[in-house]
């Protein structure tokens, strides 16, 4: 890029400023202002996820990138419903576009009346498409979860039809059947190119719902627009290595837009730099590893905004404690109250438990033997690169197809039996894993091929290079 076509060029980053939505973006918006010096880029967030970012991301912003704080919808004094984290994300979906908007005039007005010249958003943001439009300027949307996942999306509309029919034309319910006919989620998705691996049991309740989901819901009517409005992108950012996919799926989603670039994991440094010395970590988790044996430890989170069902967490704890096995678990100060009366102290030599852990630092180390994870896709790529091997409990959104692709397509885990926790089958999967038998093995050695593609891919000759400079073309010329 020369020195002088990235001059007058604003770019505005819209973030969706929930669970690990932020970090990818931020990270994207950082590479390309340190590659594009002359290119000014504001990044708009809530207040709360800035905070969260900064105090966590360990992100230095280059000179040419500032975050500004937005609305984040919810009206003063209003207090939020516990145990319903879809409220929030529902009021901010309602004030958004009038969000955003005050905060790119806030941002053009700090640059000294540089307007924005390209809109680069996550993808969930659906109205950037209409705001980029009456703008006239450039639009490129990042769509974080998996490329499976967005495929998913675009083919919703014949996935609700085909599971309607195999229902036996029944109205569609949430427990995946329908009335007096033979439960269907098992069936796989053939129709659908480069999904045959997966089953209909495995797609989010939206996509199986179709129109039929929530349809009150902001967040539900998002999530079917985003193929109506991403074809218009001049081009469509993924958040993973295209050759990861199988070529059916890569051929498939090139023929639905302008472009599509596939610019790598986006929380991760592949190869992984070496980890930093343990006295520097003020979580305390990495020399509390450092005493463990080699692949000995379970490392249990769910992210920040999966929940686990209160007596699964008691059955998952129970587990661990009949196992003896070492543990490190993040778990928020609040879930405590779920684990059985005594846990806390009689397992105190045996586990370590910590309100926030650095999870790509803790994956990278030789003491962590599986990941105990509700399988959002950051996470299972973090697991790759570290390559420890995954048990698999899904929540929400994209976790049953991620946890499809960890246990049947690339044998890197297991999901947890029956699909929720209980003591005896988790006892079971952690000496499946962590044992020195058939399966273990098989698993460590399917994780080391694939994390050797990932650095591949992540190399000066992978798609990932490329597919970067042709973003950052886009962005500042």
């Amino acid at each position: 890029m020369s020195q002088s076509s990235g001059k007058n060029q604003h770019v505005a980053v819209l973030a969706f400023p929930f669970g690990c939505h932020p970090w990818p973006l931020l990270n994207l918006a950082s590479r390309l202002a340190s590659a594009a010096p002359d290119v000014s880029f504001s990044f708009l967030n809530t207040a709360k996820s800035n905070q969260k970012l900064s105090a966590t991301s360990g992100v230095h912003l280059p000179h040419n990138l500032k975050s500004y704080d937005v609305a984040d919808g919810v009206p003063e004094g209003h207090v939020l419903t516990p145990g319903n984290p879809l409220e929030e994300v529902e009021l901010f979906l309602e004030a958004a576009p009038e969000s955003f908007r005050k905060g790119i005039d806030m941002a053009v007005a700090e640059t000294g009346q540089q307007k924005i010249t390209c809109i680069l958003n996550d993808a969930f943001l659906v109205f950037g498409c209409d705001m980029a439009a009456d703008m006239h300027v450039k639009w490129a949307p990042l769509y974080v979860p998996a490329p499976y996942d967005l495929s998913a999306h675009i083919y919703s509309a014949l996935i609700h039809e085909t599971y309607a029919k195999a229902c036996g034309g029944g109205e569609v319910h949430g427990n995946g059947g329908a009335v007096g006919d033979l439960n269907p989620i098992d069936k796989t998705l053939d129709a659908i190119p480069g999904l045959s691996a997966m089953r209909f049991g495995d797609l989010p309740q939206e996509i199986l719902q179709g129109n039929h989901s929530n349809s009150s819901s902001i967040f539900a009517r998002t999530l079917r627009r985003i193929w109506e409005v991403l074809p218009r992108a001049n081009a469509v950012v993924m958040n993973s290595f295209q050759e990861l996919n199988s070529t059916i799926l890569t051929d498939d989603l090139k023929s639905k837009f302008q472009d599509i670039l596939y610019v790598g994991f986006l929380t991760l440094i592949v190869p992984t730099p070496p980890l930093p010395p343990s006295h520097s970590d003020a979580t305390g988790c990495l020399p509390w590893l450092d005493e463990q044996k080699p692949t000995s430890v379970a490392y249990i989170s769910f992210g920040t905004v999966a929940a686990v069902p209160p007596h699964e967490f008691a059955a998952l704890a129970e587990a661990l404690e009949a196992s003896c096995v070492p543990f490190l678990w993040s778990l928020r100060e609040n879930f405590k109250a779920f684990l059985p009366n005594g846990f806390l102290e009689r397992t105190r030599k045996q586990g370590k438990i910590v309100p926030w852990a650095p999870q790509a630092h803790v994956l990278s180390h030789k003491a962590v033997g599986v990941y105990v994870t509700h399988c959002g896709y950051n996470s299972v790529f973090e697991s790759i690169v570290g390559e420890v091997p995954m048990i698999c409990r899904p929540i929400l959104g994209d976790n049953k197809m991620n946890g499809r692709m960890v246990e049947d397509v690339w044998e890197i885990g297991v999901r947890v039996e029956g699909g929720v926790f209980t003591k005896k089958g988790m006892v079971k999967s952690l000496e499946l894993v962590l044992g020195h038998g058939q399966h273990g093995r098989r698993m460590r050695e399917k994780i080391r091929d694939l994390k050797e593609l990932v650095v591949k891919a992540a190399g000066p000759d992978g798609i990932a290079s490329k597919d970067f400079k042709t973003l950052l073309e886009l962005i500042s010329q």
